[in-house]
């Protein structure tokens, strides 16, 4: 347990397998409604900037976490590979593991996928969910509002510019060029539409690395393997609240595939953040947080 800005943050391992334990940490009342945080791929729980947990922890017990080979969780990959549906499995075993019996959960990118295969797998778990930037895994067609339909391997592709930022090779220069690379990353993933906070994501990177304890870059989950992770059918037959954010400046998954998610997920509304890319800077806390509260209190509504 430690004192965070005025606040009691709870940092607790969890064994999700043999040998294998996920950092995770609770901030907010512990009698709240828990709103479980599921990061991108390589990302650490850290990820989710403290100014966005903290307005979130005044409503819910908060819980974010580090997948395995990221953070302090354990990194196991190179002798224990696994599934990216294993990931989903890990998900579920942090709430066992902190004895809640039922979270609202809330996903970015990879963690948005994730969140998927929770509610299709395990609905009686989810009080709700809340994805963005991510896509639908289903093989539903997408609907365009003239009312023709669009093949999903048809919509449109990941940007150029974040291609090529992946295809370059990570060469290790020290820790203070590896910060300055992941700050240009996060350019091109904002998407362009907001001015672009340097500080914000410089800051970020430092804790990210403090965290860790080290600044090498992990490819694990770029590498483990992604089968088996259709969900077509549970999809358009949920009953779990589902909010779909729509991130208009999205360069990884951008719309129509917000549009085709709320289409894909049975009752999903849909909210647009204006200016939003692929990344969580000062600019989008204040109207993602308003629209994430909204919908977990209006799924405890009508509970």
């Amino acid at each position: 347990m430690v004192q965070q800005r005025g606040t009691t943050v709870y940092e607790q391992f969890v064994e999700v397998a043999p040998g294998i334990r996920l950092w995770t940490e609770q901030r907010g009342p512990v009698d709240a409604p828990a709103l479980l945080l599921v990061m991108g791929a390589q990302a650490t729980g850290v990820g989710w900037p403290e100014p966005l947990v903290d307005a979130l922890a005044a409503h819910h017990r908060v819980i974010r976490y580090d997948h395995r080979d990221t953070g302090r969780s354990t990194w196991s990959f190179e002798d224990r590979p696994y599934r990216i549906t294993d990931l989903a499995a890990d998900a579920l075993a942090v709430l066992d593991g902190l004895g809640v019996e039922r979270a609202h959960v809330v996903g970015l990118s990879l963690g948005g996928m994730l969140a998927q295969l929770l509610l299709a797998d395990h609905p009686d778990r989810v009080l709700s969910a809340t994805l963005m930037g991510t896509c639908a895994l289903s093989t539903v067609p997408y609907t365009r509002p003239d009312g023709s339909t669009v093949p999903v391997d048809a919509l449109p592709g990941i940007a150029p510019e974040v291609l090529e930022m992946w295809a370059r090779p990570v060469v290790d220069h020290g820790e203070a060029a590896e910060i300055e690379r992941r700050i240009a990353h996060w350019r091109v993933l904002g998407g362009g539409r907001l001015p672009f906070d340097a500080a914000f994501f410089r800051d970020l990177e430092r804790r990210v690395v403090a965290h860790t304890g080290h600044h090498r870059v992990g490819t694990a989950h770029g590498r483990a393997d992604d089968g088996g992770m259709l969900r077509t059918d549970e999809l358009a037959r949920t009953a779990v609240p589902t909010l779909v954010v729509c991130a208009p400046a999205e360069p990884v998954f951008p719309p129509p595939h917000p549009q085709h998610l709320a289409q894909a997920v049975r009752g999903a509304r849909l909210v647009e953040v204006e200016g939003m890319g692929h990344a969580l800077p000062p600019a989008v806390h204040r109207p993602l947080v308003a629209a994430i509260l909204a919908h977990t209190g209006a799924a405890a509504g009508a509970r």
